[in-house]
C-alpha cells in the first residue's frame, strides 16, 4: 500500500511539473517572442521543453509540446490548424531528438550530442515543412516560398537552433538544482559524470554560441 501511495505521490508531482513547464513555455511564446526577419520570429518555448525532455523524457517533451501548440493555436497564434502542426514538428524534432539522445548517454557531452543532433534534424525538417505547409497559410505561391529557403529559412532555423542549444545546455542544471531545492525533484537523475575539462569545454562552447547567435540576431535585425 505504501508502495502504491508513494508512486501515486510521485506520477502527480510528475504532472504538477510537466503543467507547470507548459505555462512556462506558453509564456515565453506569449511574451518572449523576438522578431529576427520579415515574419520570423525567435521564441525561448523550444528550451523549456528540451529541458522537460532531459528531466522526464521524450514522450513528455512530446507531451508540452502537444499541449502548448495546442494552447497557442487557440489563443495567440493566427496561422490555425497548421501554425499547430508546423510547431510541434519543430519542437519534436529538436526536443524529442535531444531528450532521447540524452536518456541513452546521460551525461552533459550527451546532452550537447542530442542537442546537435536535434538541431540538424529541426533545420531539415523546418525547410522541408516550410516548402510544402507555408504556401497554405500565407496565401503565397510556391515558388516563392521556395525562393527563400536559402537566404531566409536556413539561415533562421540555424540560429534558432544555435540559441535553443546553448540556452539549454546553459539552464539545464541551474533549473535542475532549484527544482530539488524546492522539493519539486527527487535527488539524482544518474547522470554519469563527465570530466571537468569536458564540462568546461561544453559551457564555454555554448557560450560563444549564445554570443554569435545574439550577434547574428543584430545582424539580421539590421541594428549591426
Amino acid at each position: 500500500m505504501s508502495g502504491t501511495r508513494i508512486s501515486r505521490a510521485a506520477n502527480t508531482k510528475k504532472m504538477v511539473m510537466l503543467a507547470m513547464l507548459s505555462a512556462f513555455a506558453f509564456v515565453a511564446v506569449a511574451v518572449g517572442r523576438i522578431p529576427v526577419v520579415l515574419f520570423l520570429s525567435y521564441e525561448p518555448k523550444d528550451v523549456v521543453i528540451a529541458i522537460g525532455g532531459f528531466i522526464f523524457g521524450p514522450l513528455s517533451a512530446l507531451a508540452i509540446s502537444l499541449v502548448v501548440s495546442l494552447v497557442e493555436m487557440l489563443t495567440i497564434s493566427s496561422t490555425g490548424f497548421i501554425g499547430f502542426l508546423m510547431n510541434v514538428l519543430a519542437t519534436c524534432a529538436f526536443a524529442c531528438t535531444a531528450s532521447l539522445i540524452y536518456k541513452k548517454i546521460h551525461s552533459i557531452v550527451g546532452a550537447a550530442i542530442g542537442l546537435l543532433c536535434g538541431s540538424i534534424l529541426m533545420v531539415a525538417a523546418m525547410l522541408l515543412w516550410n516548402f510544402l505547409l507555408t504556401p497554405l497559410y500565407m496565401g503565397t505561391p510556391r515558388a516563392e516560398i521556395a525562393a527563400m529557403l536559402v537566404p531566409v529559412f536556413l539561415p533562421f532555423n540555424l540560429l534558432k537552433a544555435g540559441l535553443n542549444t546553448a540556452l539549454t545546455l546553459l539552464l539545464y542544471k541551474p533549473v535542475v538544482l532549484g527544482l530539488r531545492r524546492a522539493a519539486l525533484l527527487g535527488g539524482g537523475t544518474g547522470q554519469n559524470t563527465p570530466s571537468r575539462s569536458s564540462r568546461i569545454a561544453v559551457w564555454i562552447g555554448a557560450g560563444v554560441l549564445l554570443v554569435s547567435c545574439i550577434l547574428l540576431v543584430l545582424v539580421m535585425q539590421g541594428k549591426l
